[in-house]
């Protein structure tokens, strides 16, 4: 029987996949499965990791646990496509099989040159020869591990990059999630960081060769801003530095930092010759419920996309498909930019692909709209709107009241409830419904909500003080061929 904090070798999970025909057949019979997201085939999904494109495929990993639907094993799991829509799923490609990542291989990243992809990513230790750790600030091991491929299946041996030690001596046993970018002739590495007075942060290195790394700078708010930085990832949008980040412990502020964990955006302004910067316009990244651990890459065309979590750690509301042995999958990829000032996500163009039968209505006034789609995507353009309330499933309404937007689930939310978010003037939503998952773009781009949602009787009904025209399509699924089969 495999366990957590033991190694996992590919030997032993060719063997466990052999004998657990029937868990599949359960997992992939669910009604809740998704239509158009990437899910673990069984067990848990959490974390993209690995993003990148890399002659003309994307590479698309991601923390898997396929033995179970809670997330005690972590391996990477693997997706390629060459259009968001047909992909292919390899299974777990990379195991924790080895000394310095016996515990997990944690999340990382991908970074491409010279016709070469390079890999990192953060081992996991724990230690259990005292009892006295607090699994903060000791008996705990974070490893930068690297690796290298030419085609993002074959991968070179690890090499162990830094561990607990190498980083700053006021750091905690928490530092993890590198992200690799490059300024002129030098790499940059970030990785989330939580120093000894709890206070987050993010940890910048410098290389020259990609293998010997010197600690930098640190990034944070001259405030604490939660205990914990995850995943950060720096990049670059028409001339502006960007960091986005999952900051841990944010207390709740009105509408604001509802979740139990963040995930927000900042521009950053950095002098990489002094090291000085500043940080500033921070965001929150989504209004919804399940949201987190988002990465971007930028791909062969010059554009850059970000690929979510759909799920959250340490959430006081679950997800029923545990029963079914399943759990969590990724948001759809958004391709960011920023327009006036702001950092807006829009649903890939590729996801038009998708889109089959077309119906449209107008409406004025206090007359509504009503569709009856499950599976769908709809975009609706306001002439005006003084109030609303849509209604995306029997008993899951969106609804606009005062210059505030809120998504209630009722009683469909598996002890998920409201959020809620300011927009001085509704002008624009577009919406993907999936079986058991909402995504809510909201005036193109410039806020969004995630969620999952457990109500499969469809109802798309819009009334209100509100004139405009609401457009509907229904959604095909995408193509998975799977590799292991």
């Amino acid at each position: 029987m495999l366990k957590k904090y033991e190694k996992v070798m590919k030997s032993e999970y060719d063997a466990w996949y052999a004998e657990n025909g029937e868990y599949r057949q359960k997992v992939a019979s669910d009604e809740r499965r998704l239509a158009f997201h990437l899910m673990p085939k069984t067990g848990w999904m959490n974390d993209p990791n690995g993003l990148c494109q890399y002659h003309g495929v994307y590479h698309i990993y991601y923390q898997y646990t396929p033995f179970e639907p809670t997330g005690e094993l972590k391996l990477w799991g693997h997706y390629t496509t060459k259009d968001f829509v047909h992909y292919q799923d390899d299974g777990p490609v990379l195991f924790p099989d080895e000394e310095i990542d016996a515990h997990g291989v944690y999340s990382g990243s991908a970074f491409i040159e010279e016709d070469t992809m390079h890999f990192f990513y953060t081992g996991n230790l724990k230690y259990f020869d005292r009892d006295d750790y607090d699994y903060i600030n000791s008996g705990r091991g974070s490893n930068t591990i690297s690796f290298t491929s030419k085609n993002g299946h074959d991968f070179t041996e690890k090499q162990l990059l830094m561990t607990t030690d190498d980083y700053p001596e006021d750091m905690s046993n928490h530092v993890r999630d590198p992200k690799i970018f490059k300024k002129d002739d030098t790499y940059y590495m970030v990785l989330g960081a939580r120093d000894h007075k709890s206070k987050g942060m993010v940890l910048l290195y410098q290389s020259k060769d990609l293998a010997s790394w010197t600690y930098a700078n640190r990034i944070t708010t001259e405030e604490p801003f939660g205990y914990m930085w995850e995943c950060p990832d720096v990049f670059e949008l028409d001339g502006q530095y960007i960091l986005t980040c999952c900051p841990q412990g944010v207390p709740k502020d009105g509408i604001d930092y509802e979740n139990v964990h963040q995930a927000v955006s900042m521009k950053l302004d950095y002098d990489f010759e002094t090291n000085d910067y500043q940080l500033k316009d921070m965001h929150l990244l989504d209004r919804g419920f399940d949201f987190y651990a988002q990465q971007t890459f930028e791909d062969e065309q010059g554009r850059r996309i970000l690929i979510g979590w759909m799920g959250i750690p340490d959430a006081d509301y679950t997800n029923p498909t545990v029963e079914a042995g399943w759990q969590h999958a990724l948001t759809i990829p958004r391709e960011l930019c920023l327009e006036n000032g702001k950092l807006i996500q829009k649903p890939m163009e590729e996801l038009k692909q998708l889109r089959q039968d077309k119906s449209q209505k107008a409406f004025s006034k206090e007359c509504g709209a009503a569709f009856d789609h499950v599976v769908y995507e709809a975009e609706i353009d306001f002439e005006y709107c003084q109030n609303m309330e849509l209604s995306m499933r029997k008993g899951i309404t969106l609804s606009y009241q005062d210059e505030i937007l809120t998504l209630d689930l009722g009683a469909f939310g598996a002890g998920r409830t409201t959020r809620s978010v300011k927009v001085t003037e509704l002008e624009h939503l577009q919406i993907f419904a999936d079986t058991t998952s909402v995504e809510i773009f909201v005036n193109h781009g410039e806020e969004v909500f995630t969620s999952r949602m457990y109500q499969l009787e469809g109802e798309l009904k819009l009334a209100g003080s509100c004139a405009g025209t609401m457009t509907v399509y229904t959604l095909d699924s995408f193509i998975i061929e799977d590799k292991e089969k």
